[in-house]
């Protein structure tokens, strides 16, 4: 059908041109009447190039490559967007867009059918993904088989799960499916879609499916509207492309301001469509007071084109308000003309509007180009129209609009104003020290479009500058606001207070922001997940087997043995997963020697932030030395008889060349390579084994048992030690069994002789051993004389140390075993002694005393007195008086004079009877005590 001049308001009401900026665009398919055609338009503020990737079902049709200044279209075919075919209604389909950049853009698809239908749809990144929507698109008061309504759903996430629900007092006839219920719910995987579809006949139909509610249990997008419809009341003639992508419930708000396009101001065909999403909802206009309407969840009402105000000049705008959020869609036409129907969603007004729109590409082409190509087509004319707060400065392409353009206040509401900017073209960048958003009206021949660019979030998005994980994610929200605090998992970073933030740990990222009067905003969070960590190892397989065990190069994480898989399988080997433990055990065939290449994944065990990592293992198969076990023998060492210093190096225990070995107390240690033996060549132990580790240059390796053998000293048995007089000579023999002598005096004979008192050692050689043993000459110990008992003319000899038997002489000619001599004369003797070695004796000289039995005490001059005082040279002389009792009644001494004249202390005179005397003293010479004893009369005369 023939079109008049069609304008698509790019403000907070109309077709969304440019969109949000963002790194990822979702675009869910439509139902179209007729054939249509359609572009995407990208555009960004980036300077650097960089590709954005688009996908359809999860399968890349094709990239482009954009940059500021230079915006760049991609040809859609109808097969991944559009359904025509009634089949594809009410069911699940693989239609739908996903786009990828590595860098924040802005994406809309521009629908045309030749030159008589035209709409633009603004993708809203992820402002237009979430699980709640209700449906919006347009009334119709004429019947209509060309017209329908649409409602595309499009799935983020594999098993997703969405129930609709519409109203259950109107029937509603879809395509492909008549639902005797007013309700549906269906499962859909990443890139899978399901349309909502229904013609125009009867009319009330087109209507039907207005604030149908849906519901995802994980992210959806949803696109709705009319491809075709008319929703003007003056005409049944004329139908055009009415779509647009919706916004999930948590971006709706309730302050809302709309610009009027270009019909007439009585005309029927402009206004809005406002759809309540909760019960008791009042819809206010301009400021006033009383509602114009009162709407429960899912009902809707049309704003008229006569509620716009004239602010000055052929500017018009209109201010809408809510008691609760509210969908607002802008119903925008050309000339009144029911051909150039369209509708937009209007964003919500908030202090979080960006600073700037930065920028929007090609305001002035369609895809009416030659398959789609992009065009100017002749007779296009764009209008731009900027909402902004009051008192900011704006600037279009860095010029200040004049004074005809704005600003114009809003009624209503004295925080903003509007204005309005007439035949621009290009690419457009809109900046504003306050929030403002823009939108276009644009048309030409018979068809019109337009577009709003920013706001769909009432909090500001996260959105990613470029990367997409970690390392090389880069962070960033709109540069606009006054203030930026970044939290990583709700903990603030220290010195994140930018509008752009590089992240490296994963997790949940959000920030804080602040901007003019407005409190301050916290953005949904960001989820940040590292990268897929790709790395590289190798690993040497020796024995023919490898326990391969997964295992992080840099997370902390802890590997999950369920999710281990092998990428790759080796080419030379086989390679089979533990599924219990995930260690992946490797094989290689048999008798292969080489290089072999395994890829294998694994993830950690993180409850929500999972690393994982992909190993790319080079295998380098190789055969381990061979080895054979040896002992070692080495001579004890004196210091510890128990240990000897074996040389480990002399250890033969492989013939292999270019192997090194390395020793170790244990074969623990040797496979740990642990508590090395520094010093082989000089280690010291006793009896035992060593481990040798034997490896070669691809890093094999055995081990090799070394047993140490401690060669204990070996002795004479005859060679003992001796005693012999101090005077003599002996000799000492070796024994026999020996290879070599070397005795301390020189001599190397096995005997030798002539040896006098002393201490002598022998190396005793035994093979390479040599045993030194110690031997003793000792003189003998000579008796000692320990005491002579005198008896009348006997005495007694006592002899003590040496060894016995003792021969006894008073002469040194006759010798006797016997210690007594009898019937000695008195006077001087010489008494000699010699033990059972016969050395010189031991000699002693002994006095006999005479002796003196009788004694008078009468004063008469004779035998008055007992008298010893020739012996008074004597040492130690004692005279000692006993009474037969035994009592000692005298003692002479110096002081006596070793005489007793028979008292007690020179006063009283004993009674006359026998007395005991003895008389003890050492001889001059060797000391050697003396007693001699006796008894004695003694007689008083009174």
């Amino acid at each position: 059908m023939k079109q008049f001049l069609l304008i698509f308001l790019f403000m907070m009401t109309g077709i969304n041109v440019s969109a949000q900026r963002d790194t990822e665009h979702w675009i869910a398919p439509f139902y179209a009447s007729s054939g249509v055609t359609q572009s995407l338009y990208l555009s960004t503020d980036s300077v650097t190039p960089f590709v954005v990737t688009v996908y359809s079902n999860n399968i890349a049709l094709g990239t482009v490559t954009i940059s500021k200044g230079n915006p760049q279209t991609y040809i859609v075919s109808a097969a991944n967007i559009s359904a025509t075919s009634t089949s594809e209604g009410f069911a699940v389909i693989n239609k739908g867009l996903y786009l990828n950049g590595e860098k924040p853009f802005y994406c809309t698809l521009r629908i045309v059918s030749s030159t008589t239908h035209a709409e633009i749809l603004t993708s809203k990144g992820k402002a237009g993904i979430g699980k709640e929507f209700f449906v919006a698109n347009t009334p119709s008061p004429f019947v209509s088989t060309g017209n329908n309504f649409t409602a595309g759903v499009l799935a983020t996430e594999d098993n997703t799960t969405v129930t609709a629900t519409w109203s259950n007092t109107i029937t509603v006839s879809f395509y492909g499916a008549t639902p005797t219920t007013n309700t549906h719910t269906f499962t859909l995987n990443k890139g899978q879609s399901f349309i909502f579809a229904g013609a125009g006949s009867p009319a009330l139909n087109m209507q039907s499916f207005i604030g149908a509610k849906i519901v995802a249990d994980k992210p959806i997008t949803l696109t709705n509207g009319n491809v075709l419809g008319n929703f003007g009341a003056a005409s049944s003639q004329g139908a055009d492309i009415i779509l647009d992508q919706s916004v999930p419930l948590e971006r709706l708000g309730n302050t809302f301001a709309m610009v009027k396009s270009r019909s007439p101001n009585a005309s029927d065909i402009e206004g809005g469509i406002v759809v309540a999403t909760e019960n008791n909802t009042q819809v206010f206009l301009n400021g006033a007071a009383t509602p114009a309407a009162t709407l429960n969840a899912g009902q809707w009402y049309r704003i008229s084109g006569s509620d716009y105000i004239l602010q000055g000049g052929t500017h018009r705008n209109m201010f809408i308000s809510s008691s609760k959020n509210i969908y607002l869609y802008q119903l925008v036409s050309v000339d009144g003309s029911n051909a150039t129907c369209g509708f937009n969603y209007i964003p919500p007004l908030n202090c979080f509007l960006p600073r700037k729109i930065d920028e929007i590409g090609k305001i002035n082409e369609m895809p009416t180009g030659a398959g789609g190509a992009s065009a100017t087509p002749s007779g296009t004319k764009v209008k731009l129209n900027i909402l902004t707060e009051v008192g900011a400065t704006v600037l279009v392409n860095n010029v200040a609009p004049t004074a005809a353009e704005g600003p114009y206040p809003v009624t209503g509401n004295t925080n903003w104003v509007t204005y309005a900017l007439e035949s621009v073209s290009g690419n457009l960048t809109i900046s504003s020290n306050k929030a403002v958003t823009a939108g276009i009206n644009g048309g030409y021949s018979t068809s019109g479009y337009g577009g709003y660019f920013a706001g769909f979030s009432s909090i500001p998005l996260i959105a990613k500058q470029t990367g997409v994980c970690i390392p090389g994610l880069v962070l960033e929200v709109d540069d606009s606001y006054d203030t930026y605090q970044w939290f990583r998992n709700d903990v603030p970073i220290p010195g994140a207070n930018s509008n752009s933030f590089t992240p490296v740990q994963s997790g949940n990222y959000t920030v804080r922001i602040t901007v003019g009067s407005c409190p301050p905003a916290t953005t949904p969070p960001y989820k940040v997940f590292t990268c897929l960590k790709e790395s590289t190892a190798a690993k040497t397989v020796c024995e023919g087997y490898l326990n391969i065990v997964p295992a992080f190069t840099s997370s902390t994480q802890t590997f999950v043995p369920g999710t281990v898989q092998i990428i790759t399988p080796p080419a030379n080997g086989t390679a089979i997963i533990n599924p219990t433990t995930g260690v992946i055990g490797y094989v290689p065939n048999f008798g292969f020697a080489g290089t072999d290449t395994i890829i294998y994944k694994f993830c950690g065990n993180a409850p929500e932030f999972i690393d994982c990592e992909q190993i790319t293992l080079t295998l380098t198969i190789a055969e381990s030395p061979t080895v054979n076990n040896a002992t070692i023998r080495t001579c004890f060492l004196e210091s510890n008889i128990a240990t000897g210093e074996f040389d480990l190096t002399n250890a033969s225990v492989t013939v292999q060349p270019g192997v090194t070995k390395k020793y170790y107390p244990s074969l623990t240690d040797a496979n740990n390579q642990t508590n090395e033996i520094l010093t082989p060549a000089n280690y010291i132990a006793p009896n035992g084994v060593v481990y040798v580790r034997v490896s070669n240059a691809n890093g094999c390796y055995r081990v090799a048992v070394i047993t140490l053998i401690v060669l204990a000293p070996i002795k004479s048995t005859v060679l003992i030690d001796k005693e012999i007089c101090i005077e003599d000579k002996t000799t000492l023999d070796a024994g026999t069994g020996f290879d070599g002598y070397s005795w301390s005096t020189g001599a190397t004979t096995q005997v030798i002789t002539d040896v006098t008192v002393g201490t002598y050692w022998v190396d005793l050689r035994t093979g390479d051993c040599t045993t030194r043993q110690t031997v003793n000459v000792y003189p003998t110990k000579q008796p000692v004389i320990s005491t002579i008992e005198i008896t009348n003319n006997d005495i007694t000899v006592i002899v003590v140390g040496g060894t016995a038997p003792y021969q006894y002489s008073i002469d040194n000619v006759k010798w006797q075993d016997s210690n007594v001599f009898t019937d000695l004369t008195r006077g001087d003797i010489t008494v000699y002694v010699r033990d059972s070695f016969s050395c010189v004796p031991i000699e002693v000289t002994v006095t006999i005393p005479n002796i003196v039995n009788v004694i008078t005490p009468n004063g008469d001059g004779v035998n008055d007195v007992l008298d010893y005082s020739s012996l008074a040279n004597k040492p130690n002389l004692v005279l000692s008086i006993f009474d037969r009792y035994g009592v000692k009644i005298f003692e002479g001494n110096k002081d006596t004079g070793y005489k007793w004249d028979g008292t007690i202390n020179k006063t009283k005179k004993v009674s006359t009877g026998n007395y005991w005397f003895s008389i003890t003293w050492n001889e001059n010479k060797n000391k050697t005590p003396m007693k001699f004893s006796g008894w004695i009369l003694v007689k008083n005369r009174e």
